[in-house]
């Protein structure tokens, strides 16, 4: 009774009567230490004083609670009450992977079906999203899976994304579509660059559409194509609208792409439109076309692939991380990234891309035995005769003397350029 009575951690019985001679009396344990029950009552708790599930969460560590619940599925029963049950053994492995993704040494030989999920897990955690670690993440799946991963990218007037994740872009591996338009790139850009690299010979269709483009551009853009037979030697469509730094020179240049379909040089600095058009169609093929096409309208290039959602999140995090700084418009932070002169409202809106245009203004050319033209078939008379001029201009390059002439024509700036790679 007396360890009872001195014990602090004892629970509080409450009042104590005993009935003596008839009468009830309530036992006084006031000596004894403990004050009357009468007096202040103590209620009885569960739980100590101060104590809430809210401050509790708060002082658990943040990995400590996700590893107490990140192995059960919480459901709700149609009565309403909370359900949970034990993930799967692969669930379970599948997650511990996806949060050190950035540290596999490499993929290659995985099951794709399985680095599909795996990429998906990570997609949710938001790895990729992690400076360092989400490029070194991203890298070991581009190396890997290559196309799967992204076969398609649109940045379209997404140039804060590519001033934040430039390295992560560089990382894709086979792309087959990449729309830059109005990311307002110029000439020095390290993604122009990147452009010649052979991990991007399969683009077939390229979009640079208002991105401060000159001769000097397309020069360094070209330069591998037109020696060394690598690069871009597969594009099949180029859009370089709204570049008026472009003349009638930059065109030549792309006389090398042998293999091209379709072409838009609307808003350029050409000055002779005539002898342009006349080149274009000696040289590789191409006519002007009397009515807008349909290749050049932005909706066939759309970003398709594994990471398709994880541009979204660069762009949110991009977005985020600019309006952070303070005092500083996102167009100015993206023209200090380029290195840019600010350019006035002039520049910046192309003058072709209204929807109103009378189609007139459109340069645009495609190749007259691509399966989609927009122009009525040629007589059988000029077929041949178009045949021929053009065979007898491919007998003309082939030939050693012309070869000979070719090299000894190169620039001292090409060879510089070519010194480069």
């Amino acid at each position: 009774m007396a360890y009872y009575l001195n014990s602090e951690a004892h629970l509080d019985p409450g009042p104590i009567y005993v009935r003596e001679n008839g009468q009830l009396h309530m036992v006084n344990l006031a000596l004894d230490g403990v004050k009357n029950s009468l007096q202040k009552p103590r209620p009885f708790r569960l739980f100590p004083k101060g104590f809430s599930v809210e401050l509790c969460m708060n002082r658990e560590d943040d990995t400590a609670q996700k590893e107490k619940t990140d192995h059960f599925i919480f459901t709700y029963t149609r009565e309403g009450n909370l359900r949970y049950s034990a993930k799967s053994l692969f669930s379970l492995v599948l997650g511990f992977i996806s949060d050190n993704v950035d540290h596999i040494d490499s993929l290659i030989g995985f099951p794709e079906q399985i680095a599909e999920k795996l990429f998906s897990a990570a997609e949710a955690r938001q790895k990729f999203t992690e400076p360092g670690a989400g490029l070194r993440a991203l890298q070991k799946f581009t190396e890997a899976y290559g196309s799967l991963v992204l076969c398609s990218l649109c940045l379209r007037n997404r140039y804060l994304v590519v001033a934040e994740k430039l390295e992560e872009i560089k990382s894709f591996r086979e792309l087959t579509r990449l729309d830059l338009s109005c990311c307002w790139l110029g000439d020095e850009h390290e993604l122009l660059e990147h452009l010649t690299n052979e991990a991007l010979s399969s683009v077939t269709q390229l979009h640079l559409k208002d991105n401060c483009l000159s001769d000097a551009g397309i020069r360094k853009m070209t330069a591998p194509v037109r020696v060394m037979k690598r690069g871009l030697e597969n594009l099949a469509l180029l859009d370089l609208s709204c570049n008026p730094e472009i003349t009638d020179a930059g065109i030549g240049y792309l006389f090398s792409f042998r293999k091209l379909n379709c072409l838009d040089i609307s808003g350029t600095g050409l000055k002779d439109i005539k002898a342009v058009k006349d080149k274009l169609r000696a040289n590789i093929g191409l006519v002007h076309s009397k009515v807008p096409l349909k290749e050049f309208d932005h909706s066939n290039c759309k970003t398709e692939g594994w990471a398709d959602q994880i541009v979204l999140q660069w762009e949110r995090v991009s977005a985020e991380a600019v309006r952070q700084r303070k005092n500083v418009e996102p167009r100015k932070a993206a023209q200090y990234f380029y290195q840019n002169q600010a350019r006035t409202e002039v520049t910046r809106k192309c003058p072709l891309a209204e929807t109103h245009m009378n189609s007139s203004g459109k340069l645009q050319f495609y190749r007259e035995e691509a399966p989609d033209c927009h122009e009525p078939l040629l007589s059988q008379e000029s077929k041949k005769s178009k045949k021929r001029a053009f065979e007898e201009s491919e007998q003309e390059q082939s030939s050693p003397q012309s070869a000979k002439q070719k090299c000894v024509c190169l620039a001292v700036e090409d060879w510089d350029l070519l010194n480069s790679y």
